[in-house]
């Protein structure tokens, strides 16, 4: 079955300017076009479109995406860049990931903090609250929070 731009964008979840762009940056070189000149997605394309999202959202540069289908359209000969393309991207998303952890935990302290103030009606008991009462899955975030970097 044929898709036009609309038809793909509402699968995917995405505006049709973004696939638009995705063109025009060289991402969608599988995508066939009528005599006219108009995109024809097949359902062949969805899981290329879906690898470029995955891709994208994980903070890939779109010279790297455009390389990675590059590589995948030139065959089995890439498989060994590709791989290594993945693996790559795979250690930064979980380098990121290990942030938003750091942060999240971050966030849970705070959030215990405040609740915690607000029940006693200031902040001025927490402030010189000892470590062992404060709960110990905040202890990590709470230690973080006052420890300074090293410079040097």
């Amino acid at each position: 079955m044929i898709y036009t731009v609309g038809e793909m964008a509402k699968m995917l979840g995405v505006p049709a300017s973004t696939l638009r762009y995705y063109d025009k940056e060289g991402l969608l070189p599988f995508v066939e076009r009528s005599s006219g000149g108009m995109r024809m997605f097949q359902e062949s394309d969805y899981e290329w479109l879906q690898v470029i999202a995955c891709l994208k959202k994980t903070g890939m540069q779109l010279k790297d995406i455009r390389e990675f289908i590059s590589m995948a359209m030139k065959g089995d000969e890439t498989i060994a860049p590709r791989l290594e393309l993945i693996i790559k991207q795979q250690e930064a998303v979980k380098a990121q990931m290990a942030e938003l952890q750091k942060t999240l935990n971050i966030l849970e302290f705070k959030r215990w903090y405040y609740e915690t103030a607000k029940q006693a009606g200031t902040t001025s008991i927490l402030r010189d609250m000892p470590v062992e009462e404060i709960p110990e899955q905040y202890r990590a975030a709470q230690q973080s929070l006052r420890q300074l970097p090293q410079i040097g």
